[in-house]
């Protein structure tokens, strides 16, 4: 970290109380895991809370809304791998690198709106911001089912990068700070699973859809974007009732639940600084001064394109091992998806129970990785299929984990709104880039985009471990009496929109 406090001065930490004035006055004592569950514990007492009752409650209201948002983002953006392998690429007239094309330009806007959208959550309330992207989302998606050409397909890909750029970086902010790092892996990595289910879903959708082939004139492709889309604009409606906004201005919570959360939420981390208001300036500058965001948005970059490439060409794959027939390869695409969603939540439970992120991450990983190269190395349908299990298994587990992680890691508004979106946003080139390495004259093998995969997992695992080393050598930094001096010689607005970088944060790895 370049910033002033990474240039404080190691001297060892002495007795607190000996220390100056302006250090004395803050609270530094810094607790352990058991220390803050009991902390919360007094906590609960004083407010007269039953914490289980009241965390059933939040889980009820903050969890199911958002897994229904991004099951319903999700499916709606690989619905288009399913279309293609009812022909859509023959019905309007595709050739060439078109179609790949086509699921690139989805990423260029997403790229770009990420920042921006995190950014407007704090002007426009999350239930109405989020609920209006996937209503536009949905009626994108409808369109998407009467294109005729390259051109209109290319169009609604685009728009639907736009509305989506919002959703899934938002989704992760609005759940970061609700949750203390201690118990927040199982509930992201739940919500993470309803992409493996929404994979799951897609293809058994798209399954019994193929009935429909001729229905009122439309082909089986088409109305898989024209059923999907309609659901989801649908339930918007609804999500616009149900998604949760901000702690601070939560709906179903009271005034002693809202004050009570956010007291026990400052013994696991600090103040949140929601009351400040904050510009593009201020998360530039946070951007400037640490190399978390660069580091955490560089290990997701690696898992996307692996990640993605196994999303939009598995039923091609799974086609291309054995199942010839384009019904039996879209049921027989589910299976992994569901192993995948069984695998996410495993990990998580064991993750939140033994504190700890970066083994389980790694683990993950290397299990995607195990899957990719049985997948490349092998000509056995049977063992390529296989591979789908672990890939898909290993690499959606991995991905929670990292994205929880590292959502949990930034504090307060400020650098948790820009390290959810630059991460999950940069990371988005990888989308790009899993799109032009499945390419058709490389089937059945896909040799070029199984191996990049591999190499950028392995990249991906590479960057985790650098991430881990960076929590715990700025845990150590800030446990240093001169850092904490300097930190907490400034204005409150600067302590508050500097977040986890307060020596009373500790990083989780």
């Amino acid at each position: 970290m370049s910033s002033e406090l990474e240039q404080a001065d190691t001297k060892p930490t002495g007795d607190i109380e000996s220390e100056s004035q302006s250090y004395e006055s803050q609270d530094h004592v810094i607790l352990t895991a058991d220390q803050k569950i009991a902390e919360t514990k007094k906590l609960a007492e004083q407010y007269g809370i039953n914490e289980k009752a009241f965390m059933r409650k939040v889980d009820l209201w903050v969890v199911p809304p958002m897994i229904l948002l991004y099951f319903l983002a999700f499916i709606d953006r690989i619905n288009v791998g399913n279309a293609k392998a009812f022909g859509m690429e023959k019905a309007i007239g595709l050739h060439g690198h078109q179609y790949n094309t086509a699921l690139a330009v989805f990423f260029v806007p997403y790229i770009f709106f990420e920042v921006i959208s995190n950014k407007a959550l704090k002007i426009v309330k999350p239930h109405i911001w989020l609920s209006s992207l996937i209503l536009l989302f949905g009626a994108v998606t409808i369109g998407m089912g009467f294109v005729k050409n390259y051109g209109q397909l290319v169009a609604c890909r685009f728009l639907l990068g736009i509305f989506e750029a919002g959703t899934f970086p938002g989704i992760f902010y609005v759940l970061s700070t609700y949750y203390s790092p201690i118990e927040a892996q199982k509930r992201f990595s739940f919500f993470f699973s309803s992409t493996c289910l929404a994979g799951a879903a897609g293809g058994s959708i798209a399954y019994r859809i193929h009935d429909l082939n001729g229905k009122h004139g439309i082909d089986s492709w088409a109305w898989i974007f024209i059923i999907e889309g309609s659901f989801t604009a649908g339930l918007a409606l609804l999500l616009f009732f149900c998604i949760p906004d901000f702690p601070e201005t939560s709906r179903f919570l009271n005034e002693n639940e809202r004050e009570f959360l956010k007291k026990k939420l400052q013994i696991h981390t600090v103040d949140s600084g929601f009351d400040y208001e904050y510009t593009f300036s201020d998360m530039w500058t946070q951007f400037k001064k640490d190399p978390t965001f660069i580091y955490t948005s560089l290990a997701y970059f690696g898992l996307i394109i692996p990640a993605y490439g196994y999303a939009y060409f598995a039923p091609t794959i799974v086609q291309q091992s054995g199942y010839t027939n384009a019904q039996s390869a879209q049921a027989h695409s589910v299976y992994p998806w569901l192993l995948a969603f069984g695998a996410t939540n495993i990990v998580a439970y064991f993750s939140d129970l033994t504190r700890i992120r970066s083994p389980y991450a790694l683990g993950s990983g290397l299990v995607g990785l195990v899957g990719l190269a049985m997948v490349l190395g092998s000509h056995d349908p049977s063992v390529r299929y296989g591979g789908c299990f672990l890939t898909a298994g290993g690499l959606y587990s991995c991905m929670p984990q990292l994205i929880c992680w590292n959502s949990l890691n930034f504090n307060g508004h400020v650098r948790k709104a820009l390290g959810t979106s630059f991460q999950i946003g940069f990371g988005n080139i990888g989308g790009i880039i899993a799109v032009f390495i499945f390419l058709s004259k490389d089937s059945p093998r896909f040799v070029t985009g199984l191996s990049v995969c591999l190499a950028f997992t392995v990249f991906a695992l590479v960057m985790i471990c650098v991430i881990a080393f960076h929590c715990k050598r700025m845990n150590d930094k800030k446990a240093t009496v001169a850092y904490r001096q300097k930190f907490f010689a400034r204005e409150e607005k600067e302590i508050a929109f500097d977040g986890d970088l307060n020596p009373n944060f500790e990083y989780l790895y």
